[in-house]
Protein backbone atom coordinates (compact mmCIF):
# COMPACT_ATOMS: atom_id res chain seq x y z
CA UNK A 1 0.00 0.00 0.00
CA UNK A 2 1.19 3.63 -1.07
CA UNK A 3 0.84 6.75 1.31
CA UNK A 4 -1.48 9.73 -0.73
CA UNK A 5 1.01 11.98 -1.38
CA UNK A 6 0.64 15.93 0.08
CA UNK A 7 -0.69 17.49 -2.67
CA UNK A 8 -3.43 15.11 -2.59
CA UNK A 9 -4.12 15.50 0.95
CA UNK A 10 -4.27 19.49 0.49
CA UNK A 11 -7.84 18.85 -1.06
CA UNK A 12 -9.12 16.49 1.51
CA UNK A 13 -11.60 18.96 3.15
CA UNK A 14 -12.84 19.86 -0.17
CA UNK A 15 -13.11 16.09 -0.98
CA UNK A 16 -15.46 16.39 2.11
CA UNK A 17 -17.79 19.28 1.83
CA UNK A 18 -18.78 17.42 -1.70
CA UNK A 19 -19.10 14.55 -0.80
CA UNK A 20 -21.08 15.60 1.97
CA UNK A 21 -23.13 17.62 -1.06
CA UNK A 22 -23.74 14.33 -2.71
CA UNK A 23 -24.37 12.05 -0.16
CA UNK A 24 -21.15 10.12 -0.09
CA UNK A 25 -19.13 10.98 2.95
CA UNK A 26 -18.30 7.70 3.53
CA UNK A 27 -16.67 6.91 0.36
CA UNK A 28 -13.95 10.42 0.75
CA UNK A 29 -10.99 7.69 0.78
CA UNK A 30 -11.97 6.00 -2.08
CA UNK A 31 -12.54 9.64 -3.55
CA UNK A 32 -8.99 10.90 -2.34
CA UNK A 33 -7.42 7.79 -3.96
CA UNK A 34 -9.29 8.48 -7.41
CA UNK A 35 -7.57 11.53 -7.01
CA UNK A 36 -4.26 10.04 -6.68
CA UNK A 37 -4.45 7.57 -9.57
CA UNK A 38 -5.83 10.55 -11.71
CA UNK A 39 -3.38 13.89 -10.95
CA UNK A 40 -1.11 13.19 -7.76
CA UNK A 41 -3.00 16.11 -6.86
CA UNK A 42 -0.37 17.92 -9.72
CA UNK A 43 -2.79 18.66 -12.50
CA UNK A 44 -5.28 21.43 -11.92
CA UNK A 45 -8.04 19.07 -13.02
CA UNK A 46 -7.79 17.20 -10.00
CA UNK A 47 -10.03 14.18 -10.61
CA UNK A 48 -10.05 13.95 -14.12
CA UNK A 49 -13.37 14.56 -14.23
CA UNK A 50 -13.84 17.31 -16.77
CA UNK A 51 -14.60 14.56 -19.74
CA UNK A 52 -17.56 13.21 -17.66
CA UNK A 53 -19.25 17.01 -18.35
CA UNK A 54 -18.48 16.21 -21.64
CA UNK A 55 -15.33 18.98 -21.99
CA UNK A 56 -12.36 18.71 -22.84
CA UNK A 57 -9.86 16.74 -20.61
CA UNK A 58 -7.94 19.34 -18.31
CA UNK A 59 -10.47 22.16 -18.54
CA UNK A 60 -12.02 22.37 -14.86
CA UNK A 61 -10.05 24.11 -12.33
CA UNK A 62 -9.71 22.04 -9.22
CA UNK A 63 -12.52 23.01 -6.86
CA UNK A 64 -15.16 22.24 -9.79
CA UNK A 65 -13.17 18.85 -10.74
CA UNK A 66 -13.43 17.82 -7.09
CA UNK A 67 -17.43 19.34 -7.36
CA UNK A 68 -17.68 16.98 -10.62
CA UNK A 69 -15.25 14.09 -9.57
CA UNK A 70 -17.85 13.27 -6.59
CA UNK A 71 -20.76 14.46 -8.46
CA UNK A 72 -20.18 11.68 -10.90
CA UNK A 73 -18.63 9.30 -8.43
CA UNK A 74 -22.35 9.15 -6.46
CA UNK A 75 -23.85 8.76 -10.22
CA UNK A 76 -21.82 5.85 -10.67
CA UNK A 77 -22.27 4.09 -6.97
CA UNK A 78 -26.38 4.72 -7.31
CA UNK A 79 -26.33 2.93 -10.90
CA UNK A 80 -24.08 0.58 -9.29
CA UNK A 81 -26.99 0.00 -6.67
CA UNK A 82 -29.79 0.31 -9.21
CA UNK A 83 -27.87 -2.74 -11.01
CA UNK A 84 -26.86 -4.48 -8.33
CA UNK A 85 -23.16 -4.33 -8.98
CA UNK A 86 -20.57 -3.94 -6.32
CA UNK A 87 -18.44 -0.75 -5.49
CA UNK A 88 -15.35 -2.23 -7.56
CA UNK A 89 -16.87 -1.91 -10.73
CA UNK A 90 -17.93 1.52 -9.54
CA UNK A 91 -14.94 2.56 -9.25
CA UNK A 92 -13.85 0.51 -12.73
CA UNK A 93 -16.72 3.00 -14.65
CA UNK A 94 -14.72 5.99 -13.04
CA UNK A 95 -12.02 5.53 -15.73
CA UNK A 96 -14.16 3.21 -18.16
CA UNK A 97 -17.61 5.20 -18.13
CA UNK A 98 -21.08 4.56 -17.04
CA UNK A 99 -21.37 1.94 -19.29
CA UNK A 100 -19.18 -0.69 -17.68
CA UNK A 101 -21.94 -0.93 -14.79
CA UNK A 102 -24.37 -2.54 -17.55
CA UNK A 103 -21.92 -5.03 -18.90
CA UNK A 104 -20.61 -6.00 -15.44
CA UNK A 105 -24.58 -6.08 -14.64
CA UNK A 106 -25.01 -8.46 -17.51
CA UNK A 107 -22.35 -10.60 -16.03
CA UNK A 108 -23.49 -11.24 -12.82
CA UNK A 109 -22.56 -7.55 -11.34
CA UNK A 110 -19.15 -8.76 -9.44
CA UNK A 111 -16.26 -6.91 -10.49
CA UNK A 112 -12.70 -9.28 -11.36
CA UNK A 113 -9.68 -8.09 -13.48
CA UNK A 114 -10.97 -10.29 -16.13
CA UNK A 115 -14.24 -8.64 -16.36
CA UNK A 116 -12.10 -4.97 -16.59
CA UNK A 117 -9.62 -6.51 -19.45
CA UNK A 118 -12.44 -8.25 -21.24
CA UNK A 119 -14.24 -5.02 -21.42
CA UNK A 120 -11.09 -2.76 -22.63
CA UNK A 121 -10.22 -5.76 -24.99
CA UNK A 122 -14.18 -5.64 -26.58
CA UNK A 123 -13.64 -1.40 -26.62
CA UNK A 124 -10.23 -1.54 -28.45
CA UNK A 125 -10.88 -4.03 -30.58
CA UNK A 126 -7.96 -6.02 -29.31
CA UNK A 127 -5.12 -3.02 -29.76
CA UNK A 128 -2.76 -3.37 -27.17
CA UNK A 129 -0.16 -0.99 -25.85
CA UNK A 130 2.58 -1.07 -23.47
CA UNK A 131 1.57 -0.32 -20.09
CA UNK A 132 4.70 -0.71 -17.51
CA UNK A 133 4.43 -0.27 -13.76
CA UNK A 134 4.65 -2.51 -10.73
CA UNK A 135 1.28 -4.16 -11.18
CA UNK A 136 0.93 -4.48 -14.92
CA UNK A 137 4.46 -6.16 -15.13
CA UNK A 138 3.74 -8.90 -12.61
CA UNK A 139 0.15 -9.50 -14.47
CA UNK A 140 0.86 -9.26 -18.11
CA UNK A 141 5.21 -8.13 -18.49
CA UNK A 142 3.10 -4.89 -19.29
CA UNK A 143 0.77 -3.78 -21.50
CA UNK A 144 -3.01 -3.12 -21.22
CA UNK A 145 -6.03 -2.70 -23.95
CA UNK A 146 -5.91 0.80 -25.91
CA UNK A 147 -9.14 2.06 -23.77
CA UNK A 148 -8.96 3.38 -20.74
CA UNK A 149 -7.26 1.36 -18.09
CA UNK A 150 -7.96 -2.25 -17.19
CA UNK A 151 -5.95 -1.67 -14.04
CA UNK A 152 -7.71 1.10 -12.05
CA UNK A 153 -9.16 -0.96 -9.46
CA UNK A 154 -6.00 -1.97 -8.43
CA UNK A 155 -4.38 1.19 -9.08
CA UNK A 156 -6.99 2.86 -6.37
CA UNK A 157 -6.62 -0.13 -3.89
CA UNK A 158 -3.02 0.84 -3.22
CA UNK A 159 -4.10 3.68 -1.32
CA UNK A 160 -7.20 2.80 0.43
CA UNK A 161 -5.43 0.96 2.96
CA UNK A 162 -2.75 2.19 5.83
CA UNK A 163 0.17 2.30 3.59
CA UNK A 164 2.83 0.72 5.41
CA UNK A 165 2.88 -1.06 8.06
CA UNK A 166 5.70 -0.72 10.51
CA UNK A 167 5.29 -4.78 11.36
CA UNK A 168 7.10 -7.29 8.75
CA UNK A 169 4.18 -9.89 9.52
CA UNK A 170 0.93 -7.37 9.29
CA UNK A 171 2.62 -6.23 5.95
CA UNK A 172 3.48 -9.88 4.92
CA UNK A 173 -0.22 -10.87 5.86
CA UNK A 174 -1.56 -8.30 3.66
CA UNK A 175 0.82 -8.41 1.15
CA UNK A 176 -0.48 -12.48 0.66
CA UNK A 177 -4.38 -11.16 1.20
CA UNK A 178 -4.04 -8.39 -1.59
CA UNK A 179 -2.97 -11.51 -3.95
CA UNK A 180 -6.50 -12.76 -3.86
CA UNK A 181 -8.34 -9.48 -4.40
CA UNK A 182 -11.07 -10.75 -6.62
CA UNK A 183 -10.82 -13.65 -6.22
CA UNK A 184 -14.68 -15.83 -5.48
CA UNK A 185 -16.12 -16.30 -2.08
CA UNK A 186 -16.35 -20.20 -1.94
CA UNK A 187 -17.90 -21.90 0.99
CA UNK A 188 -15.55 -24.20 2.95
CA UNK A 189 -13.00 -22.68 0.68
CA UNK A 190 -9.43 -22.41 2.55
CA UNK A 191 -6.69 -22.37 0.17
CA UNK A 192 -5.84 -20.90 -3.23
CA UNK A 193 -6.72 -24.31 -4.98
CA UNK A 194 -10.38 -23.60 -4.23
CA UNK A 195 -10.63 -19.71 -3.52
CA UNK A 196 -11.49 -19.30 0.40
CA UNK A 197 -14.74 -18.02 2.33
CA UNK A 198 -14.03 -15.61 5.40
CA UNK A 199 -12.33 -17.42 7.68
CA UNK A 200 -10.10 -19.26 5.11
CA UNK A 201 -9.11 -15.99 3.79
CA UNK A 202 -7.69 -15.13 7.46
CA UNK A 203 -6.40 -18.44 8.42
CA UNK A 204 -4.69 -18.64 5.10
CA UNK A 205 -2.70 -15.38 5.30
CA UNK A 206 -2.25 -15.44 8.71
CA UNK A 207 -0.77 -19.09 8.47
CA UNK A 208 2.01 -17.97 5.79
CA UNK A 209 3.64 -15.98 8.53
CA UNK A 210 3.12 -18.74 10.88
CA UNK A 211 0.53 -18.27 13.35
CA UNK A 212 -1.97 -20.98 13.40
CA UNK A 213 -5.55 -19.70 13.66
CA UNK A 214 -8.49 -22.08 14.08
CA UNK A 215 -10.50 -22.79 11.06
CA UNK A 216 -13.96 -21.29 11.67
CA UNK A 217 -15.01 -16.97 12.26
CA UNK A 218 -16.60 -17.96 15.65
CA UNK A 219 -13.18 -20.39 16.62
CA UNK A 220 -11.39 -17.21 15.45
CA UNK A 221 -12.93 -14.73 17.80
CA UNK A 222 -12.39 -17.53 20.68
CA UNK A 223 -8.80 -17.71 20.12
CA UNK A 224 -8.10 -14.14 19.86
CA UNK A 225 -7.72 -11.25 22.82
CA UNK A 226 -10.52 -8.71 22.30
CA UNK A 227 -9.93 -5.36 22.11
CA UNK A 228 -11.90 -2.09 22.49
CA UNK A 229 -12.76 -0.10 18.44
CA UNK A 230 -10.77 2.65 19.25
CA UNK A 231 -7.47 0.57 19.70
CA UNK A 232 -7.90 -1.51 16.57
CA UNK A 233 -4.85 -1.73 14.71
CA UNK A 234 -3.81 -2.76 10.79
CA UNK A 235 -3.44 -6.61 10.95
CA UNK A 236 -6.07 -7.09 13.73
CA UNK A 237 -9.17 -9.50 12.95
CA UNK A 238 -12.57 -7.94 12.92
CA UNK A 239 -15.78 -9.72 14.22
CA UNK A 240 -19.19 -9.62 12.85
CA UNK A 241 -22.31 -11.09 14.46
CA UNK A 242 -25.97 -11.61 11.98
CA UNK A 243 -24.33 -11.36 8.28
CA UNK A 244 -26.25 -14.75 7.82
CA UNK A 245 -28.76 -16.85 10.14
CA UNK A 246 -25.97 -18.37 12.49
CA UNK A 247 -25.46 -18.16 16.05
CA UNK A 248 -22.38 -16.33 17.32
CA UNK A 249 -19.96 -14.96 15.11
CA UNK A 250 -21.21 -15.29 11.72
CA UNK A 251 -17.76 -12.85 9.65
CA UNK A 252 -14.89 -11.78 9.55
CA UNK A 253 -11.90 -9.78 7.87
CA UNK A 254 -8.17 -8.41 8.53
CA UNK A 255 -8.56 -4.40 9.58
CA UNK A 256 -6.21 -2.31 7.35
CA UNK A 257 -6.54 1.03 8.67
CA UNK A 258 -8.47 4.10 7.95
CA UNK A 259 -12.10 2.26 8.77
CA UNK A 260 -11.22 0.01 6.01
CA UNK A 261 -10.82 -4.67 6.12
CA UNK A 262 -10.05 -6.96 3.55
CA UNK A 263 -12.44 -9.70 3.63
CA UNK A 264 -13.72 -12.77 1.88
CA UNK A 265 -16.66 -10.86 0.90
CA UNK A 266 -18.17 -11.91 -2.84
CA UNK A 267 -15.46 -11.64 -4.30
CA UNK A 268 -12.22 -11.14 -1.97
CA UNK A 269 -12.05 -7.18 -1.75
CA UNK A 270 -11.86 -4.51 0.48
CA UNK A 271 -14.65 -3.04 2.54
CA UNK A 272 -15.34 0.81 4.44
CA UNK A 273 -16.48 -0.54 7.81
CA UNK A 274 -17.85 2.99 8.01
CA UNK A 275 -21.27 2.14 5.92
CA UNK A 276 -24.43 1.10 7.77
CA UNK A 277 -24.33 -2.63 7.33
CA UNK A 278 -21.06 -3.16 8.82
CA UNK A 279 -21.73 -0.59 11.24
CA UNK A 280 -25.03 -2.60 12.00
CA UNK A 281 -23.08 -6.14 12.23
CA UNK A 282 -19.41 -5.16 13.86
CA UNK A 283 -19.10 -6.99 16.41
CA UNK A 284 -15.40 -6.99 17.80
CA UNK A 285 -11.95 -6.76 17.24
CA UNK A 286 -9.53 -9.24 17.80
CA UNK A 287 -6.03 -9.24 18.59
CA UNK A 288 -3.59 -12.85 18.21
CA UNK A 289 -1.82 -13.37 21.87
Amino acid sequence: GLNLSAEVLKHQSTVEKYAKEYRISDYVNYLLAIMQVESGGMLEDVMQSSESMGLPPNSLDAESSIRQGCRYFAELLAKADRLGCDLDSAIQAYNYGGGFLDYAAARGGRYSFQLAQAFAEEKSGGVRVPYENEISVAENGGWRYNYGNMFYVRLVSQYLYAAHFDDAAVQAIMNEALKYQGWAYVYGGASPASSFDCSGLTQWCFGTVGITLPRTAQAQYDAAQHIPFEDAKPGDLVFFKGTYDTPGVSHCGIYVGNGMMIHCGSPISYANLNTSYWQEHLYCYGRLP
